[in-house]
């Protein structure tokens, strides 16, 4: 039969305990929690289920906790009393990490340790108490030790590459930018390593994209954006002179991600992720809306307006930039997709389509594969003549609903 399990009381004075369980040393949790014999008037105790976790001792004392509630100490001083270690991951190598940092108080008789930062899954925690350090202790009296470890994470892999974009098969011989979408996620500081750019020999090409110290994440560090390296795609500029094309027209590539780059928690991938791809001749033609199709909806429905582009745009700011008016001007809310290869566009309203004029509105910004913007392509040459600007911000496309 195994120990005894107290409920936690809710205690007085505002101490904001949880109801729970009180684990005490001797109880063990989970199997990961075990205390050292303790005399009999002192115990240590780690509330597992207190947010943040925390450990107390009680069995002080009413003279002692009268003193302590009086006392004025420092927190080198409470350390000396009552103190949490992050015990070595390696303890061959010797040497005892510093005390962890954290706020003491006491409340209902007892004196509470709450660490300043939460603790780590895996890692063994001590918490010492010593009693001769109490105001009137007796001098020589054994410190009283309780342990602690959060179970282990798991390292089954659980995060996959869910897409790549561009999604075509075939792509232009200046492309700018691959994105990479991951399923959940992921650390960040080496992933460069982990990605790789092969001939269809299966040779590497060296250094394609544009290693930067700030990695292209996302906020929620779930996508990916890899440039390559613009010297490789510029014309005029010297490493394409001197090298050539990253890509050449109508060979075939693959970009891999190993299954070793690691998501947020540390795990692996679940596996290798390949892309394979033909490419085909640059491209120097800016995207051109005048030569986009609309198909405006029906009033009164909540049927997507499609819009069908000139070429394959860039899938990250065409999911983000482009907008859609209503009658009164203002932007509508609602729902974005792009179809297949990234040349089409599908807007599905909140609310459903009011009848009269309606826009689309495009920022100049915009960019396909290459980089081009609207009126403007990525690598102007200079000895070449751009034919068409634009002064205004944004393009705007009229549609009627009806």
């Amino acid at each position: 039969m195994g120990p005894a399990v107290r409920p936690l009381r809710r205690l007085p004075g505002g101490s904001g305990l949880t109801p729970g369980l009180l684990l005490v040393a001797g109880v063990c949790w989970a199997g990961l929690i075990r205390a050292a014999e303790a005399p009999a008037e002192f115990s240590v105790h780690w509330l597992a289920v207190a947010t943040p976790v925390a450990v107390e001792v009680s069995g002080m004392s009413r003279r002692a906790v009268a003193a302590l509630e009086h006392e004025e100490r420092a927190a080198a001083g409470w350390g000396r009393l009552f103190a949490v270690y992050a015990e070595p991951v390696e303890p061959a190598l010797g040497g005892e990490l510093p005390p962890m940092a954290g706020t003491w108080r006491v409340a209902d008789g007892r004196l509470r340790f709450e660490p300043r930062f939460p603790l780590e899954q895996g890692v063994r925690y001590r918490a010492e108490f010593r009693p001769a350090q109490l105001p009137g202790g007796e001098a020589g009296a054994a410190p009283v030790v309780a342990f602690f470890q959060l179970p282990a994470p798991s390292m089954v892999p659980t995060t996959s590459v869910a897409r790549i974009w561009p999604s075509a098969a075939v792509l232009p011989e200046n492309l700018l930018k691959f994105y990479v979408q991951f399923s959940a996620p992921m650390s960040r500081g080496d992933v460069y390593r982990h990605l790789h750019l092969r001939d269809a020999a299966g040779r590497a090409i060296e250094l394609p994209f544009l290693e930067l110290d700030e990695e292209l994440w996302d906020p929620g560090l779930t996508r990916l954006t890899l440039l390559i390296d613009p010297g490789r795609i510029k014309r005029g500029v010297k490493p394409l002179v001197d090298f050539g094309p990253l890509f050449e027209t109508g060979k075939t590539y693959s970009l891999t991600i190993d299954a070793a780059c690691r998501d947020a928690a540390g795990r692996p991938l679940r596996a290798d992720f390949r892309k394979e791809f033909r490419v085909g001749p640059a491209d120097r033609t800016p995207p051109d809306p005048a030569r986009w199709t609309v198909r405006a909806p029906a009033v009164g429905t909540r049927a997507a307006l499609v819009v069908r582009f000139d070429e394959p745009m860039d899938h990250a700011l065409a999911s983000r930039m482009i907008a859609v008016a209503g009658p009164d001007g203002g932007a509508l809310a609602g729902e974005v997709t792009l179809g297949e290869d990234e040349s089409g566009w599908t807007f599905v309203p909140v609310r459903a389509w009011q009848p009269g004029a309606h826009r689309l509105i495009v920022p100049t910004t915009i960019e396909d594969l290459a980089g081009n913007n609207i009126g403007k392509t990525f690598d102007v040459d200079l000895f070449e003549r751009v034919d068409r600007k634009f002064s205004t911000a944004s393009v705007k496309i009229p549609f009627e609903v009806r």
